[in-house]
């Protein structure tokens, strides 16, 4: 009969091979750049001081006609040319260049991390995410995102983004994108999720990813705990989901029928790649488009069963009035 002492040992040896397991994980850091020198630097730095150690940083520069491929061709002297590798961007916009990066097929690793350029990631960034991640099998597509702490362009801290507690799923994510792209990390098997469907033209790479991974039954996690701080500025692609202003931003948005259009977008690539979507997905998916083109009640009625839903009271009272009015 084993001891107590015996157990014990054992726990302590499991625990010592998931984290050397965690440690010896290779992450794939997908950073696009544009005209961002003026905070690139502080965001280097921060990547070389994760404490998950085993990364290499692919930056995809979309043009910039500031000094920001000098400050990456520094760094990747410092560094060194295997940890850093410089890429030309498509020039197309923000989720076409993250969509273009992260779709390579010369790029290869066990796990992939999406980066802005004007963040500063905590030493805990990645391990945080990879914790998390080891616990998913590698053939199910596992997306990890997390809050953020927002900080103003002088680095003060201003807030938090929202900490969304709700059921995460492919009905929440055709009416909402819940998590920014700059705190995701995602494995192998939802890379290669992203690779099988539109590369090119996507609303949103975040928005994206959420869909899919949600869509074909995958695994999503929402970290309640931050381990970045977003730099709020004026030259923000998307500025942070955090506040009443924000708030405000996206009920304009819903009444100038922008949303409705990134639906539009998102339903058109969705069934593009429909054939690898759960079955109880494609269902909801099929409802949710043909029930948008009806009357108003019909519309109601049909939006209603299809089961859409965003994750607090005062969103789903803003989806009922979006749906009145045809907004969404």
């Amino acid at each position: 009969m084993s001891s107590p002492l015996s157990a014990d040992s054992a726990n302590f040896r499991l625990t010592d091979a998931v984290e050397a397991a965690e440690r010896d994980a290779s992450v794939a850091i997908l950073m696009c750049s544009f005209n961002g020198e003026r905070f690139l630097s502080e965001q280097l730095a921060s990547i070389e001081r994760q404490d998950h150690t085993r990364w290499q940083l692919f930056v995809s520069d979309d043009g910039s006609t500031d000094s920001t491929v000098d400050i990456l061709s520094s760094f990747q002297a410092r560094v060194g040319g295997e940890r850093v590798t410089l890429l030309a961007g498509p020039r197309s916009g923000f989720a076409n260049n993250f969509m273009s990066v992260t779709c390579l097929e010369s790029i290869s690793a066990d796990f992939y991390a999406w980066s802005d350029q004007d963040d500063i990631w905590a030493a805990d960034k990645l391990s945080a995410a990879l914790s998390w991640l080891r616990q998913v099998p590698t053939d199910i597509p596992a997306l990890y995102a997390s809050r953020t702490t927002v900080v103003d362009e002088g680095g003060v801290d201003v807030g938090m983004t929202p900490g969304y507690r709700g059921i995460f799923s492919f009905s929440n994510a055709l009416v909402q994108n819940v998590a920014a792209g700059n705190t995701m990390v995602f494995n192998r098997a939802a890379r290669e999720l992203l690779r099988a469907g539109p590369t090119l033209g996507v609303v949103a790479h975040d928005w994206w990813a959420y869909l899919l991974v949600t869509g074909v039954g995958g695994q999503f996690y929402f970290d309640q705990e931050p381990h970045l701080f977003y730099r709020q500025h004026q030259a923000n692609s998307i500025g942070a989901n955090a506040g009443f202003k924000a708030a405000l931003t996206r009920i304009r948005k819903l009444f100038q029928g922008r949303l409705r259009h990134w639906i539009d977008r998102n339903i058109s690539d969705l069934e593009t790649v429909e054939r690898l979507l759960a079955e109880e997905n494609r269902e909801v998916l099929r409802r949710f488009a043909q029930a948008r083109n009806r009357g108003v009640a019909g519309r109601v009625a049909g939006i209603w069963r299809s089961g859409v839903y965003r994750q607090t009271l005062l969103g789903n009272l803003g989806l009922a009035v979006a749906i009145i009015f045809k907004g969404i």
